[in-house]
């Protein structure tokens, strides 16, 4: 596992741009929308990133590392909201974890996927439905 901050290629946050607007809907269900406030500005932001989901649990790869805005942001409030394939879930207790207990509940095509991912930073968070 690292600390270090990775930066983002500029792909990467040109691609951002886009996935904000189809992650969390049906059409990408890789992909979920973080929304998450600033810890020093308040401000609200919304961050496409790549879920592993299991029961009661989302798991995230961390490519760039452990402190990019975003997790720092969740971290600081203790949770968030999470859209995945268009349904709103509260999330709590962001933990860091070993890449084993992703791969432990990982379904067999994504176990496999993971196996040859260099990624060792995840972190997870409780799930439940939202409400609102």
């Amino acid at each position: 596992m690292t600390t270090e901050r990775h930066q983002p290629h500029r792909a990467v946050l040109i691609f951002n741009r886009m996935a904000v607007k189809l992650a969390g809907t049906r059409a990408m269900p890789v992909w979920a929308l973080v929304h998450h406030v600033g810890r020093k500005s308040g401000v609200a932001y919304r961050t496409p990133v790549a879920v592993f989901p299991a029961t009661g649990v989302f798991y995230v790869g961390l490519p760039w590392g452990r402190e990019t805005d975003w997790v720092r942001n969740l971290r600081a409030a203790g949770g968030g909201t999470m859209v995945w394939r268009g349904v709103r879930y509260d999330v709590s207790d962001p933990t860091f974890v070993e890449k084993s207990e992703v791969l432990n509940v990982a379904r067999l095509p994504q176990r496999e996927i993971l196996k040859r991912w260099s990624l060792t930073d995840f972190l997870r968070v409780r799930r439940v439905r939202s409400s609102s």
